[in-house]
């Protein structure tokens, strides 16, 4: 099963939370080896990858999320799963940090962040975007 954009009910209970308190989004990426436009989109048959579609995607939807005072926090790359399903690997993987939910639904619902979405669907193969609540940093993991 792939996990491209929020069902319906998973946005809601996303809605449901707080909206004034700060959140950081943990994003777990993998791409089609090809982008995949819907068949009338400029781009459909200029044969981008999946990387390249989610680069276009970041560099239409930077100016938004920096509107919403977003930032990407942390970004990594992959390399191997430990604890969990071996078939699960991942293109990208960063955590994203909002000052409020309420910036995350703003940004989401951005016109300029809906023109850039497109890209993001022809991109994503598969993907994990998870809330999070920050926390102090500790010495432990408890």
């Amino acid at each position: 099963m792939t996990h491209i954009d929020p069902t319906a009910e998973q946005f809601q209970a996303f809605k449901d939370l707080p909206r004034d308190t700060p959140i950081e989004m943990l994003n777990l990426v993998r791409f089609n080896d090809l982008a995949n436009y819907p068949g009338d989109h400029e781009l459909a048959r200029d044969g981008l990858t999946g990387a390249q579609a989610y680069g276009l995607y970041g560099k239409q939807s930077a100016p938004v999320l920096n509107k919403v005072g977003g930032w990407i926090a942390w970004r990594g790359g992959f390399e191997t799963t430990l604890i969990g399903p071996a078939d699960e690997a991942w293109d990208a993987v960063f955590i994203a940090r909002y000052p409020t939910a309420g910036a995350f639904l703003a940004m989401v619902t951005d016109p300029e962040y809906r023109r850039a979405v497109v890209h993001r669907q022809a991109a994503v193969k598969t993907s994990r975007l998870i809330r999070c609540k920050p926390a102090d940093k500790g010495a432990s993991f408890g």
